[in-house]
């Protein structure tokens, strides 16, 4: 691989990390704490929203984040031939 591609490669990673990264912090801070009083105006199953993502919804996002940087990865592995398959 030579030297363009891998700095295509990482700068491609890099972009990934940054929007599931500022993904994670919306819901995380925003969600969570900031936007908390406008949320819990909203109720899902008999619970306020922002306590529900407070709670548990941020963990959902998160581990969806996690499937969602997977799944992107082994696509740009695939793309730059440096997947393990």
């Amino acid at each position: 691989m030579s030297q363009k591609d891998l700095n295509l490669y990482w700068k491609k990673n890099l972009q990934y990390l940054g929007i599931l990264l500022s993904i994670w912090f919306f819901v995380s801070y925003g969600c969570s704490i900031l936007f908390v009083d406008y949320l819990n105006e909203i109720k899902i199953g008999g619970f306020k929203l922002g306590f529900w993502f407070a709670q548990q919804g941020s963990i959902y996002c998160f581990v969806v984040l996690i499937f969602i940087y997977v799944y992107s990865m082994n696509k740009l592995d695939k793309k730059f031939g440096v997947d393990e398959d």
